[in-house]
Parts: C-alpha cells; structure tokens; sequence
C-alpha cells in the first residue's frame, strides 16, 4: 500500500483547502497509499462538507477518520 501523508486545512478557507488538496495530489509521490486529511469539526463543518465533498482522479474512496475531525483519501493504484 505504500506509506502515508498528512495535510492539515485548518484556518483555511474552503478555495484555499480545495487548492492545496488538488496541489498535494498533483504532486503526491507514487508510493503514497494514503493521505489523512485533518479539516476539524469543533469549529464548523464548512471545510468537512467540502472534504466530504471533494473529487479527484487520485482518490479512489474517502474513509472518515476514527477523530471526527478527520478523513483518510484513499490513493488509486495504477
């Protein structure tokens, strides 16, 4: 599976998050299985709907994090 990367959207805003989540993904290195995205809850759901919401080629399924504040992308294999 590879091993796995983090990205913490915290303080972003939601066009900030969505570009640095498509930047990231762009550029992810091929042995990367996983990337555990931290969006927060306590402070408002806007950027967990985006995350819940967010599409790209590379992610083949989202899985929410045991931290409610969590999501884990799955990365597609090739």
């Amino acid at each position: 599976m590879g091993y796995f990367m983090e990205t913490d959207l915290h303080g972003l805003t939601c066009a900030e998050a969505k570009q640095r989540l498509d930047d990231i993904l762009k550029h992810l290195p091929k042995d990367v299985g996983e990337l555990t995205v931290v969006h927060g809850y306590h402070g408002g759901t806007a950027l967990k709907n985006m995350v819940k919401n967010y599409k790209n080629p590379k992610v083949e399924r989202k899985i929410l994090g045991l931290n409610q504040g969590t999501t884990v992308f799955v990365i597609k294999r090739k």
